[in-house]
């Protein structure tokens, strides 16, 4: 297997920027691997810019007992075609281990086999675990399945996978900070909500050296990152034109030159969705 080459020209998102530090990323999938993997434990980060998301990206993959597990945060609604996505991500990393010409020699290649995780702190309601799988997405079910893709979601908002939080205390501080900042928001504008988030957390001693060093880091992440108005009213514009909804074009333009934030634009829109169906 050749030396895996990295292509790092991506704009970090808190989540990749805490867990991109090795000794955090040990301690989360110990704790969602049920393993216990000391700090001696050989790891090697192999994240590929620009095939899961565009600019910024919140997945982390790594190679690990010879094992390449891609880990993902996903903090919009649950995307159903996730199992595509890895599909393709997979291809991309494979692309990069194995050597072309070899493909054509008859000594069988050998590649890390694949481990597809997905954390995920959304406001939808969600189980505490549920598994994605590619062959849901075929035109043709067959009982001879030749190609299966599964990938394991969790929910990582408090009060779902206890367990895992226990287990890991850097997850258990993320947990804490991303529901901090969510109850902000409730009352304030999005600036204001993670700069008290951060503050309230470090009095808690909660991610306290991260936050202490990447304070204004993350403030940048965030703003930048899942709440990103232009992705958004890029993709929202594309979920209208598929449903037919031609004037929900001008509806999003409107809300966004009142300066209506991505949480209030995608609250108004699950409650237009709703009205419609009830």
């Amino acid at each position: 297997m050749t030396e895996i080459h990295t292509n790092r020209n991506h704009k970090d998102s808190v989540f990749t920027k805490l867990f991109g530090e090795k000794s955090n990323l040990l301690e989360l999938y110990s704790a969602i691997s049920g393993k216990n993997y000391p700090e001696s434990t050989k790891i090697e980060i192999v994240t590929l810019s620009d095939v899961l998301y565009m600019n910024q990206i919140n997945d982390i993959a790594f190679v690990l007992e010879d094992r390449l597990i891609v880990l993902i945060e996903h903090q919009s609604s649950i995307n159903n075609n996730m199992p595509l996505r890895m599909l393709q991500y997979l291809s991309a990393e494979y692309d990069m281990i194995v050597d072309r010409k070899s493909l054509y020699k008859q000594k069988r290649i050998m590649i890390p086999t694949p481990e597809f995780i997905v954390l995920y702190n959304g406001d939808k309601k969600f189980p505490d675990y549920k598994e994605l799988k590619l062959s849901d997405s075929y035109n043709f079910k067959t009982p001879d399945l030749y190609l299966e893709l599964v990938v394991k979601v969790y929910n990582i908002n408090k009060g779902h996978n206890a367990d895992m939080a226990v287990k890991s205390p850097v997850l258990s501080g993320y947990e804490e900070f991303i529901a901090e900042i969510k109850k902000n928001l409730k009352s304030m504008d999005l600036r204001e909500a993670i700069k008290l988030a951060v503050k309230a957390c470090i009095s808690k001693n909660i991610l306290v050296s991260f936050l202490e060093r990447h304070s204004s880091e993350v403030l940048n992440m965030l703003i930048r990152g899942e709440w990103n108005m232009d992705e958004a009213k890029q993709v929202w514009q594309e979920e209208a034109r598929e449903d037919g909804r031609e004037e929900v074009h001008e509806e999003i333009l409107d809300l966004i030159k009142k300066g209506y934030t991505v949480a209030d634009i995608e609250k108004h829109l699950r409650e237009q969705t709703r009205s419609v169906t009830a």
